[in-house]
Order: structure tokens, then sequence, then C-alpha cells
């Protein structure tokens, strides 16, 4: 953090976690993220198509059909029996569901680029100006470019297209500590909003990502919460249309994920309000006492934590869900149902990391011999895996059986052997799968 005559460092890696394997943040760029997934995708046979534009959409009975247009302008009708928008904040498939999307934009202009600077120390630090004016953020990157710039266009500069010296200029107001800035990768202006779609489902078709929420950069939640959004939904249509869930399984679906888009809306909204106010109270906080205070208050490691779990999105859990339910005797301390699976004690993360649910039971092996379990997992074997933890369990020492869901989180928690609240669970929400003849 740099401010006038001051440069303070603060640090958030040092927390002391030890239920994730990655007790860090990592920068990754939105390019370098969809080629991983991009090359994930292909390995497996599946093809993105770049340039297809979604016309508009037509219910027909029990599926959905889209008109689709290439690069050649030739459009085409394919039919799904489920929609999925992830077409950003000027989705085509909300507009043509019908969804609302309410909020406001902010009033500032920001500017973004990828490019190199000369003179930024240390390289692997977000480093951040702030200003009566306005604020001015570097963050690491690494490709296409070594540094991304986050300006706001102070109010008295006019409003003209965006060139290298605009940004020179811009750095030398917000810095002024001799930063040179040259080979932009790309550049652009751009204004901010908050809004959110007032449904994530409408019929057969469905909301995720910026198509659903869109918010300042502040905190860096965007793409993680989009990433979140498609995961929750790709494992229940996954089941749903392979016959092995109900129905109602997509209704979990804007339970699930629309509280945690208004969180964070609600929250990057708070320290956008902070990081741009014009209000002299808050100005003199930010640019004057936050200096002092900040890395006071961060000296204390369970406020770290509680940071760091926000910002990573660890901390997100769905224990209001109609999917978590806990049995009639649950584990004093530990995760809860709805609770994201820690790694702990490690090692528990990569046994569960395949697709499908996972059964863990621990306590003796003794007390889950095939024969209790077999009445459970009758047509459910290629559903659900099992795995006797023993006593590497993430609850307290003793007797407890947890069922994770497909995306990591705990769907059912108890404490003790009695399986009936499990299969309970389980005839609601995993259905036996007809033998193969």
């Amino acid at each position: 953090m740099h401010v006038p005559r001051r440069v303070v460092s603060l640090r958030l890696f040092d927390i002391g976690l030890t239920d994730t394997a990655y007790p860090f943040l990592l920068f990754l760029s939105q390019a370098e993220t969809e080629q991983v997934l991009s090359e994930h995708l292909g390995a497996r046979g599946v093809t993105v198509e770049r340039g297809v534009e979604l016309v508009r959409t037509e219910v027909n009975g029990s599926h959905t059909v889209c008109w689709l247009r290439g690069r050649d302008g030739v459009e085409e009708a394919v039919a799904a029996r489920y929609v999925v928008g992830c077409d950003g904040a000027h989705s085509t498939v909300r507009q043509q569901a019908g969804i609302g999307f309410e909020g406001y934009a902010y009033p500032q202009t920001f500017l973004l680029a990828d490019l190199e600077v000369d003179g930024l120390e240390p390289k692997g630090a977000v480093h951040s100006y702030v200003s009566g004016s306005g604020m001015l953020f570097f963050f690491p990157l690494g490709s296409p470019a070594s540094w991304r710039l986050l300006a706001m266009r102070p109010p008295d500069l006019p409003d003209t297209e965006v060139t290298p010296a605009l940004l020179q200029e811009i750095t030398r107001r917000y810095a002024d500590d001799g930063l040179l800035l040259r080979d932009p990768a790309w550049m652009t202006d751009f204004r901010l909003h908050n809004r959110g779609a007032a449904h994530y489902r409408a019929g057969r078709c469905f909301l995720a990502g910026d198509a659903a929420h869109i918010h300042s950069p502040a905190g860096g939640q965007g793409m993680n919460t989009g990433i979140q959004d498609a995961l929750n939904l790709g494992w229940k249509l996954a089941l749903v249309c392979r016959g092995a869930a109900p129905e109602e399984l997509l209704e979990t679906y804007e339970v699930e994920r629309a509280p945690v888009g208004r969180l964070v809306r609600r929250l990057t909204d708070r320290a956008f309000t902070i990081g741009t106010s014009g209000n002299p109270v808050i100005r003199f906080a930010r640019n004057q006492l936050a200096p002092y205070v900040a890395p006071l208050v961060l000296r204390a490691r369970p406020l770290r934590r509680r940071l760091f779990r926000t910002v990573s999105e660890l901390g997100i859990h769905y224990r209001r869900s109609p999917l978590s339910v806990g049995g009639s005797r649950t584990p004093r301390r530990g995760p809860r149902a709805g609770d994201r699976l820690p790694d702990l004690p490690r090692g528990l993360q990569s046994l569960t990391a395949t697709t499908g649910w996972h059964l863990l039971l621990a306590g003796p092996p003794s007390l889950w011999p095939d024969q209790r379990l077999a009445p459970l997992l009758e047509g459910r074997a290629d559903l659900v895996t099992v795995h006797r933890i023993g006593d590497r369990s993430p609850w307290p020492p003793g007797v407890a059986h947890g069922l994770v869901r497909p995306d990591g989180h705990l769907g059912y928690v108890a404490e003790g052997a009695d399986l009936e609240g499990l299969g309970a669970y389980l005839a609601q929400w995993v259905r036996r799968e007809p033998r193969s003849r």
C-alpha cells in the first residue's frame, strides 16, 4: 500500500491454515485460466467453438431450441434439454428468459491494461496507490504481460481514448515515484456496475457468472464466483440428465448460489466505496489512518484467517440448503452439512477428487462391513464411492459418517454408525440406476 511519504506492507500469507493444501493467493489471468480449461476439455474430446453467437431461444416442450450464428453469418438450430447462460453482463439468455437485472452503475470511469512496468518492486506483490482523487492498482500477472493496471480516471482528465500516454500520466499523478509503463498488450476503459439477476433460473434456462451478477473487481472475486456457479450447477445438471437425480435437485442451484452472489456484491461494493469515496472523513481514514492501523490489525492471525477465507471464498457454505442435512446426532466439532470438506487430515480432498458422491466412514472398519452398506449402494455403485477412513477423520475421534457431494461440500453428516438417516438422504437425492442387461 503506497500512500504519500509512506509504503506499508500488508502480509496475508502467514495465516496458519491447516485445512487446505493451498494457503496462499495465486494471481492467474483469465486468459491463462481459459487455456487450462480449454486444454482440459480438449483432452476429453470437447471442442470450444469461438465466434458463435446465440441469437434467440425458443421453448419447445421438453427442449429449448437455440439459434446460433457463426462467423460466416449462417444460423443453425440446436435443441438442448437445458441452456446455461454464461454470456456475461449483456446476457442474451437472461434477456430471452425475461429475467430482470437490477442494480446501478458507479459514476467513475476506470482504465484497465496489461503491460510492463519498470521500477515497480517487489514483483510478486499487489501494489495499491490511493490519493484524494482516486486509486491505482498493479496486480502481478505473468501473461500476456507482467502487470495488470487498474486505475480510476481522475475527474479532471477528459474522457478521451485510452493511450499509453494517458496511462503514464495517471500513473504519474497517483504514484509519482518514477514508474515507467511500456509495451501494453491491451488497454480499455469501462464503467463498473453492481447488478444481480432477479432469478438464476427460468424454466429450462439457467444463469451463471456475470450473466447472474456483476460487481466491482475489489477483492478479485468475479471469476472465482462465476466458476463456483458453474461447478455447483454442472454436477446437478449432469446427474439429472443421466437420470441419477430428481429434477428437484436443480431447484437447489438458486437457493445455494444466489445468497453467495448477493454477499459478493455487498462486500465488493463496500470495499469499492471506501476506496473511491471523496467524503472527507472516509478519505482521511483511508489515506491517513489505514496505513498505520491496518498493519496492527492484521497482526492478529484469526483476523488474517477470516480475511483469507473471505477473499479465497474457502469460507462459503450451504448450510441452509435443502441438500444439507444432519443426522439425528451430529459431531460436536468439525465440518457440518453444507460446509466445504476440509483437507484435514491432509489428503481427504485428494481422496474425494473424482466425480460422483463420496461416503466417508470414520471409526473402526469393522463397523462398516460390506453387508451393511450393500442395501444403500444397490443401484448406486457407480455414483457413490465408499472410503473407510478410520481415524483420519475431519471430525473428533469416534464414529461418524458423511456424504460428500460432487462439488466437495458435505451433503449429509451424522455421528455414530446408524445409517437410517443416510438411507433417507440417498433415497431423496441419489436415484438407483437400473441394472444393465
